[in-house]
């Protein structure tokens, strides 16, 4: 990263998917987790430009191109730590399995899950745990384009189940493409997987090493808990007042 000087210096641009409510061009200050990063490289003189794409294409530019300073919004895996410099936490994930209540509840444990199709996104890890038994053949799952999609192929009984983030689905539910008879459909099991954080990817390189460490020293100024609960709360207001759907 280059020190702030000339007005080109001063934008760090990073590539990412849009996964809202974390980070989407379609929501304020490019969600919460781009709202948190925007914050920090403010303290540093910075102005961020998030620029979207699919997300294994988000990954390739996001570690490759010396347009991007690297990507997000990434959760931390033994792999990884092979390809990044990981910032700070700039948010906390809280995987669920979702199925239809007509279905009935298709079981608590992982284990419990063996013979059922999972939908699953390409490209997105799971924990070590899932991602292990997925690995050894213990668990059946079929890669989906996004969450959206996932989603959709529920309702259409495609998948017998899904794993999805608590917050993304909320945001897809309250959508306009989804409907208050679909909200209604929907239930969770919160209990198979931890709470996760999510992280900024700097490019694995010494001026990717550099930008993490800036990076992760001017975080220590910001009360980043208090950002995103409060970005949090306004996020569920804004859904709680949005007209229903017709």
């Amino acid at each position: 990263m280059a020190a702030p000087g000339a007005a080109s210096s001063r934008i760090v641009r990073f590539a990412a998917e849009d996964w809202p409510p974390f980070i989407s061009h379609s929501l304020p200050a490019d969600g919460m987790s781009g709202a948190m990063v925007s914050a920090v490289f403010e303290r540093l003189g910075y102005t961020v430009r998030y620029e979207y794409f699919p997300w294994k294409r988000a990954m390739q530019f996001g570690l490759a191109s010396p347009r991007y300073a690297g990507f997000l919004a990434v959760w931390r895996t033994p792999e990884r730590e092979k390809l990044c410099h990981f910032s700070v936490a700039v948010g906390n994930t809280q995987g669920v399995l979702a199925y239809l209540k007509e279905d009935g509840v298709p079981g608590a444990t992982l284990a419990e899950l063996g013979k059922l199709r999972i939908g699953t996104v390409a490209g997105y890890s799971n924990g070590e745990q899932f991602d292990g038994m997925v690995a050894r053949g213990e668990l059946k799952t079929e890669e989906g384009l996004n969450d959206a999609t996932n989603l959709k192929k529920l309702f259409i009984k495609r998948y017998r189940v899904i794993v999805i983030e608590r917050h993304v689905l909320q945001h897809l539910l309250m959508g306009r493409n989804f409907s208050k008879a679909e909200r209604e459909r929907i239930a969770i099991i919160d209990t198979v997987f931890k709470e996760r954080p999510v992280h900024v990817c700097f490019q694995r390189t010494a001026d990717g090493a550099v930008q993490q460490k800036r990076f992760n020293e001017a975080a220590r100024d910001i009360d980043t808990a208090r950002l995103e609960r409060d970005y949090w709360k306004r996020l569920d207001q804004s859904l709680a007042t949005a007209p229903p759907n017709p």
